[in-house]
């Protein structure tokens, strides 16, 4: 495994090296991306390319604090930001995400769509000005830079079919502007076209992408191309109004044949139920696509914000950060795992807390102040008296399970805070696969349908339990794979979209949450301050 941790290493200096230009959140979209020099060797390509990859944890996992992982997790039926005393509040924005209750004048959604668009420019630099280079001068060979060129449209393809999740209508921008300081205000296309561009854009450049390997550590593979299309096949029928399953389970498979490369040569599952989230993941057989964070490399991964608790937790897992204690997992969410389901075990804070390896309980510091800390499986006023449901505005500090997935390990590890943030892993093509076999069949699980759960689900079961715990093909309903999809994804930042591939995010209900009135809530308004600087953008349905 040293060839990997070594090619981690150039990844994360690579990422550190461009981090530094993608932290100006305020730059004008569609218009000041330019190309104003070319590439004079690869590393320079290596750099340019990785750029928008670097910009896009920003938006995509849950460093801001307001990009897409916080409206796809915080709309959903698992975690929610509740107040808790004191803290939390936030202007209602997290409230207003829980009740779908948001408008158009929203400012982290906005936040979202500004960063998101900002990485559609980035990716826009890197094809242009990759495709005008010389062979001869970067010292490479045009099938190399054809590759790369591939790399960067798939990865334009893969910003655009998230922008279009959340937003539905939107613009595509393909080429940067002969005058950056003339507005662009590029007009609104029905997400049906947004579509065909993209399936576009994947097929057209796939094939030219390089297997995964080891030396394709944090860059789009072939695997992640495959992966990709999967996912936009699985939610064809919501974003063009066509359903596309058989296609679904046809890339998916090619991901779990290896087809498209494999990190450790052997496309797997992994056994180890913590293997894909720790601290070594780069080892994990299972992951396909990921942010190579390195702490080592100065650019270490941050889930402290949103996942980790205030600082008198911090003793309880050895570690020298803590966070706004903000993200719990409801109470209905929790329920849905059996007691002797390992993954509720093993992914959860829950109970009394402990220093670690220790008995000396953690103690509170707000409401449980000088008292042993032990998160509840509610969100209410406990200290008041309150019962019963509680609300989003009742939580207080040790309200709900929280985030244990991802281990940082403790600060003598030599790999303290070394984790990858995993976007695909060889699980979630397990699963797309599936539901798209029972959706071909009506509805109805196959035989190859329970299989693949199966394969998945009996890493969290004892060999004693088992029996009683795995599917046929009467018990694996749809309803039965929805709740096993979020079992299995909570924290992964998918659930709103596959609530809304179910037909449940505006008509289920769950903790403190009522169905909403109509739809139009499945997609997010345009930001107010976009629809008022861009004449040619239309607001969706139900915001104006």
């Amino acid at each position: 495994m040293k060839k990997i941790k070594i090619n981690k290493s150039i990844a994360a200096f690579v990422l550190v090296f461009m981090a530094m230009g993608c932290t100006d959140l305020d730059e004008t979209l569609y218009s000041e991306a330019t190309t104003d020099s070319f590439y004079n060797n690869e590393l320079e390509i290596l750099q340019a390319t990785t750029r928008p990859f670097t910009h896009m944890q920003a938006w995509l996992s849950w460093w801001g604090e307001s990009g897409y992982y916080y409206h796809n997790e915080l709309s959903a039926d698992q975690l929610a930001w509740p107040q808790k005393g004191r803290h939390g509040y936030d202007n209602g924005d997290h409230i207003r995400q829980h009740y779908h209750t948001w408008t158009p004048q929203e400012n982290r959604m906005e936040s979202a769509w500004n960063l998101m668009w900002t990485g559609v420019g980035y990716v826009n630099i890197v094809i242009e000005t990759v495709e005008k280079s010389n062979p001869e001068d970067v010292g490479l060979s045009q099938e190399q830079l054809e590759s790369i060129a591939a790399e960067s449209k798939v990865l334009r393809a893969y910003h655009y079919m998230k922008i279009m999740d959340m937003f539905g209508n939107i613009p595509i921008i393909t080429e940067l502007p002969e005058d950056p300081t003339e507005p662009q205000n590029p007009p609104t296309q029905p997400r049906a076209e947004v579509f065909k561009f993209i399936e576009k854009e994947l097929l057209e450049n796939v094939e030219k992408l390089q297997p995964l390997s080891p030396r394709l550590l944090g860059r789009v593979s072939k695997a992640v191309g495959y992966s990709i299309l999967s996912e936009l096949y699985l939610n064809a029928e919501v974003w063009s109004g066509e359903p596309r399953w058989q296609d679904a389970a046809d890339y998916a498979q090619k991901v779990i044949d290896g087809e498209g490369g494999s990190l450790t040569g052997t496309m797997m599952l992994d056994p180890d139920i913590l293997g894909p989230f720790n601290n070594t993941n780069q080892d994990s057989p299972e992951n396909i696509f990921q942010f190579p964070y390195s702490r080592k490399e100065g650019f270490a991964y941050d889930w402290r914000g949103l996942l980790m608790g205030f600082s008198n937790m911090s003793p309880a897992l050895d570690v020298n950060y803590s966070g706004n204690n903000a993200l719990v997992v409801i109470p209905t969410a929790f329920d849905a795992y059996e007691d002797n389901d390992l993954r509720k075990q093993e992914w959860f804070l829950f109970g009394p807390q402990y220093r670690y390896q220790t008995n000396e309980p953690i103690l509170g510091s707000e409401e449980y102040s000088g008292e042993p800390f032990v998160y509840v499986n509610n969100i209410r006023r406990n200290t008041e008296g309150q019962t019963g449901e509680g609300s989003m505005t009742d939580g207080e500090e040790n309200s709900g399970a929280r985030f244990n997935k991802y281990r940082s390990g403790t600060q003598d590890d030599d790999n303290y805070l070394e984790n990858d943030f995993i976007i695909y892993r060889l699980t979630e093509m397990y699963f797309n696969k599936a539901e798209a076999l029972m959706r071909l069949n009506g509805g109805t699980a196959t035989q190859e349908a329970v299989d693949l759960i199966n394969a998945s689900r009996s890493r969290y079961f004892s060999e004693e339990d088992w029996p009683t715990e795995m599917y046929t093909t009467s018990s694996l309903t749809m309803d039965e794979l929805l709740a096993e999809r979020g079992r299995e994804f909570i924290f992964e930042g998918k659930r709103r979209t596959d609530l809304i591939r179910f037909g449940k995010f505006t008509t289920g209900s769950w903790w403190d949450k009522d169905p909403d009135g109509d739809d139009h809530t499945i997609i997010y308004p345009i930001p107010f301050r976009q629809v008022q600087s861009n004449p040619n953008l239309e607001q969706n349905p139900g915001y104006n």
